[in-house]
């Protein structure tokens, strides 16, 4: 498979039958609310698909704002992917240990620095171990590698530019959180957040997209959901969730769908739902 025409899926066939693949870099992007009491960090060292580098979603964030793993500059980026023995002509596949949720995050995140050749693991780790393949507790060696990292603005969202999108309507936004936090029905998981959601916003819950594998649906069944939660495929669209995780698996639905433009609001409701000064709706529409 050539590089430019890698991802946004692989098979855990493709990934079992390329694991010795000297161009290939496996990242395990596993992420958890501090509310489900898990620790990716420590079930990647129990076990992990074999090669596979864990990318702490956390650590590669920006250490600047209080808000939750929010994306760092290109230059502390491409340290960190050198730091991880990631070079800008790596393929890399990423999974995680829910389905595609964390992975989907680290893809979109390596795509917005430049890295193309870039595809999800489709089922995860979940679905590589319920298919009975191999996996590892040893910790493969990372030496050091040169990566340049150069950020796409046209990926990314800011809160003044989805706050302007209010008025203009120019974009679509989609929040992927469940309907009950779209519509205040249900807490939060983060203290001080008000419930609701953007203005104009519309809803399709995260869980909508997957199999009970954790597979993607097909693209015909994607294209209904995204048709029934009021999403115009023609028109720009920008993702939204808790925190920037969930609507990067929106993003990625997408991408297979062919819109490779979809942007990701990087604040999400961590940072919409805590400021005073920004309009909040409640309800299902």
């Amino acid at each position: 498979m050539a590089a430019d025409s890698f991802g946004p899926l692989v098979s855990c066939d493709w990934l079992a039958n390329n694991l010795n693949d000297a161009n290939l870099r496996i990242l395990d992007g596993s992420h958890h609310l501090p509310t489900t009491g898990r620790n990716a960090r420590a079930e990647y060292g129990e076990r992990h698909i074999p090669g596979g580098i864990f990318f702490d979603i956390e650590a590669h964030s920006d250490p600047s704002t209080d808000l939750p793993h929010m994306l760092p500059g290109a230059e502390q980026f491409g340290r960190d992917m050198g730091g991880l023995g990631i070079a800008n002509g790596h393929k890399i596949v990423v999974y995680d240990t829910v389905g595609a949720t964390g992975a989907a995050r680290v893809w979109w995140t390596l795509r917005v620095f430049g890295h193309k050749a870039v595809a999800v693991l489709d089922g995860g780790l979940p679905k590589w171990l319920a298919e009975g393949r191999t996996v590892t507790a040893a910790i493969p060696a990372d030496p050091s590698a040169s990566y340049t990292a150069v950020r796409d603005a046209g990926l990314v969202r800011s809160l003044d530019q989805v706050r302007a999108n209010i008025a203009s309507r120019g974009e679509q936004v989609l929040d992927a959180r469940s309907a009950g936090r779209f519509a205040a029905r249900e807490p939060e998981p983060r203290q001080g957040l008000r419930g609701g959601h953007i203005p104009g916003s519309r809803s399709l819950p995260v869980t909508e997209l997957f199999n009970a594998d954790r597979t993607l649906k097909t693209a015909g069944e994607l294209n209904r959901l995204f048709a029934a939660a009021g999403i115009d495929p023609e028109r720009p669209i920008v993702t939204t969730c808790g925190s920037g995780v969930t609507a990067s698996s929106l993003a990625l639905a997408l991408h297979v769908l062919g819109r490779a433009d979809v942007a990701v609001y990087d604040g999400s409701w961590s940072e919409w739902g805590g400021r005073a000064d920004v309009p909040v709706a409640t309800g299902s529409a």
